[in-house]
């Protein structure tokens, strides 16, 4: 897996969320290096304690003076805004870093791969530029408004077509961004929409079980087939988006009620399941890393019948809805 290259960003409130990424993808290709970029010193640190291999963990400042004309545009946009303009410039930073990487896939850190990513490569083999639409559900035609297509992976060929996208979206948001939408322009991802216009060598990925999330759930029929979730009985699931997902007072909350999104028990014992346990052992490798640091708790029960419990905390989840960005690197694509 040398040939690709994989790259994120978070803080230390999200370090749960990263290491359950990075857990899920070494799984599902192993070898694969995860590149991170750390908004917080603390996560840099604890990164560092972990020593996990094929992770390579990047200090902000360092970032930063390597990418000066990005840094200035700092003390015009929040905090959210500023990580967003950092995106396209942070693939190019790992591309140009990473001499034998034939591909550089931005993932946002709050992905959890079931599958290996291989499906998307081969659609894409003959593409510069890589990126993947919201396919809202029915009902949400509004939150097109938000862009056609999501950030949460954005995949960057060393050729010379490919670079030319990156660069250009770069530049673009170095320009502009910023958490409104402003006539065809919202953050970093609405620039996402003008690429296959401008671009002849972007690839819109069609394969319905890459970025499965709650705002296209509604659509599609899921089933559990040999030992694996399928969409339509046809497209194993890849990778979920788990956006909105919360921790309060023991219980788990996701955001499907946001989307008109249903929650069977499939989904809960498949896919929640699998997830809030990794984010379980997430929490209790990073916490001693993190002495001192305020973060997002994420509590496990420890009594034997942990599944029974487990599975009473996930099916509140049913009726609790999820609204806005509740720290810094989510991927919020509607209320912010």
């Amino acid at each position: 897996m040398a040939n690709r290259v994989y790259c994120t960003y978070f803080d230390h409130n999200y370090l749960p969320r990263g290491l359950a990424l990075y857990h899920s993808l070494q799984r599902h290709a192993p070898g694969a290096r995860l590149w991170v970029l750390c908004l917080s010193e603390a996560c840099h640190r604890a990164l560092l304690a972990l020593d996990l291999p094929n992770l390579v963990a990047v200090r902000m400042a360092d970032f930063e003076a390597a990418n000066v004309d990005v840094a200035e545009t700092r003390p015009s946009r929040s905090q959210i805004e500023y990580y967003f303009t950092c995106s396209p410039a942070w693939i190019l930073f790992v591309l140009e870093s990473e001499a034998d990487a034939e591909w550089v896939t931005y993932l946002d850190s709050d992905l959890f791969f079931f599958a290996s990513p291989d499906p998307i490569y081969e659609e894409m083999k003959d593409a510069a530029f890589g990126i993947i639409p919201h396919r809202f559900s029915r009902g949400l035609e509004d939150y097109r408004r938000f862009g056609l297509y999501n950030v949460g992976w954005v995949s960057a060929r060393r050729r010379d077509d490919g670079i030319a996208v990156l660069r250009w979206w770069r530049e673009r948001c170095i320009e502009w961004c910023y958490d409104r939408v402003e006539g065809d322009r919202f953050a970093d991802q609405r620039y996402l929409d003008r690429m296959p216009e401008l671009f002849s060598g972007v690839h819109v990925i069609s394969h319905l079980g890459a970025n499965l999330a709650p705002w296209n759930l509604a659509d599609c029929r899921l089933e559990w087939n040999k030992g694996r979730v399928e969409i339509e009985q046809r497209f194993p699931l890849l990778f979920f988006h788990f956006y909105g997902i919360k921790r309060s007072g023991g219980y788990y909350f996701n955001g499907h009620r946001l989307y008109h999104a249903p929650f069977s028990n499939l989904m809960k014992d498949r896919l929640y399941k699998p997830y809030v346990t990794a984010l379980a052992e997430a929490e209790r490798s990073s916490a001693p890393h993190l002495q001192g640091q305020q973060t997002e708790t994420i509590r496990m029960p420890v009594e034997a019948n942990l599944g029974e419990r487990l599975s009473n905390m996930l099916r509140k989840m049913r009726t609790i809805a999820y609204r806005g960005l509740d720290i810094v690197t989510g991927r919020a694509i509607a209320v912010r």
